[in-house]
C-alpha cells in the first residue's frame, strides 16, 4: 500500500467514526501553481516539463521572474527547476516564475570561509551553503553569528549541489540552539492557531522528473506525535502551543495577508521550525512562532513569495485530529 493510499484510508476511517467535518479532503492546488523543469523559454513563453507531459505559459507585461534576484525571461535556463504561479482564473499565463529556488533552515555545524554546513534536523541530509560576496552583507546583518551551534535560515538558489544564499529568511536568535531559553509545555491547546507559515522543498532540489515529491502539496508540522515518528522528529517546545498531529492528518491553513486558504495534509516533520520564535516581516509581523511549513507549490498557491520565506497564517485543526 502506498503512503497516499494510507493517508486516504486514514481520512476515510476518521470521517466514518467522527463525521465528515473531522477529516475534509485536501484542496487541489495545481490550478494555481505548478513545478517543473524548463525545456524552453523565450521573451514571450515558457515551456515546462511536468509529470505527464509539458505545460506552456505565456507572459504578460506584469510577469516577473526570480533566480536569486529579479531577472528577465531571457535568463531562464534549460534544465532549471521552476515554480510558476498562474494568473487568477487558472489561465496559462505566468504571474511570477521562480527558478532554482532553495532554502536552508537548520543549525550550523561547520564553517570554512564563506561555506557553511547546515544540519536541518529530523534525519534530513545536511546542506552545503555558500555565502556569495554580493549577499554576505545582507546575511550578516540578520545572522551575525555564523558559527557552529547557531541557527541559520536563508533563501537562495541551487547551484552545483549547494544552496547559494541570496537573502536571510529570519533574524538569527542571539544564542546557540543548545542555549535556547526553556519554554514550559502548554497543557491546553486551541483548535485555531495563529503564527507564521514558512516553506520547504520536499525534494531537496531534485526536479519533478527525478523525485515525485517535488510537486507534492501539503505541510510539514513542528509537533508530530512521537508515536510512529520516534527521535527523528527532534522538536523542542515550540513558541506556539501546538497540538500533536500525525502524518496523514489534515488541517485548514489561511494566508492572513491574501486570505487564500486550503485544506492540506500533514506530510512530514518540521522540527527546525520549533527552534525559532520569530515574526514574519514580509506580512506585517503580527504572529510570533512557526506553525506550519508548506511545500513550495502549496506556499506559492496560497499567495506566498518564495524569496520572502513566510507569511502570517491561521491554522484550524479539525475535530478528531491531535
Amino acid at each position: 500500500m502506498s503512503v497516499t493510499d494510507d493517508r486516504r484510508d486514514r481520512r476515510r476511517f476518521t470521517s466514518a467514526v467522527l463525521g465528515p467535518r473531522s477529516a475534509p479532503e485536501p484542496t487541489p492546488l495545481g490550478h494555481r501553481a505548478v513545478r517543473g523543469v524548463v525545456v524552453g523559454a523565450n521573451s514571450r513563453m515558457l515551456c515546462l516539463a511536468v509529470p505527464g507531459g509539458e505545460e506552456r505559459f505565456l507572459y504578460d507585461r506584469t510577469t516577473s521572474f526570480w533566480r536569486g534576484g529579479e531577472i528577465g525571461p531571457g535568463e531562464l535556463r534549460t534544465g532549471d527547476d521552476a515554480v510558476v504561479l498562474r494568473t487568477p482564473g487558472g489561465h496559462p499565463v505566468a504571474e511570477r516564475v521562480w527558478a532554482q529556488a532553495a532554502r536552508a533552515t537548520g543549525v550550523i555545524v561547520d564553517r570554512d570561509a564563506d561555506t557553511l554546513e547546515i544540519d536541518p534536523g529530523h534525519g534530513r541530509p545536511r546542506l552545503t551553503v555558500v555565502l556569495p560576496y554580493r549577499s554576505s552583507g545582507r546575511i550578516s546583518v540578520r545572522h551575525p553569528r555564523l558559527e557552529p551551534g547557531y541557527v541559520f535560515d536563508a533563501v537562495g538558489v541551487w547551484w552545483e549541489g549547494a544552496v547559494w544564499a541570496a537573502r536571510p529568511a529570519t533574524t538569527q536568535p542571539p544564542h546557540p540552539l543548545a542555549a535556547t531559553p526553556h519554554r514550559p509545555p502548554a497543557h491546553r491547546y486551541a483548535s485555531t492557531l495563529r503564527g507564521t507559515a514558512t516553506w520547504y522543498d520536499p525534494a531537496w532540489g531534485h526536479s519533478s522528473h527525478l523525485d515525485p515529491r517535488a510537486g507534492v502539496e501539503g505541510v510539514a508540522y513542528p509537533a508530530l506525535d512521537p508515536v510512529g515518528h520516534g527521535a527523528a522528529c527532534d522538536r523542542r517546545t515550540p513558541c506556539v502551543a501546538l497540538p500533536l498531529l500525525s502524518v496523514g492528518a489534515t488541517l485548514s491553513l489561511r494566508n492572513d495577508c491574501t486570505r487564500d486558504a486550503a485544506v492540506l495534509p500533514v506530510l512530514d516533520c518540521a522540527a527546525a521550525d520549533s527552534w525559532l520564535c520569530d515574526l514574519c516581516p514580509a506580512c506585517g509581523g503580527r504572529g510570533a512562532g512557526r506553525i506550519a511549513s508548506l511545500t513550495m507549490t502549496g506556499f506559492v498557491a496560497l499567495g506566498g513569495r518564495l524569496e520572502d520565506g513566510c507569511f502570517d497564517a491561521t491554522v484550524t485543526v479539525h475535530d478528531g485530529e491531535g
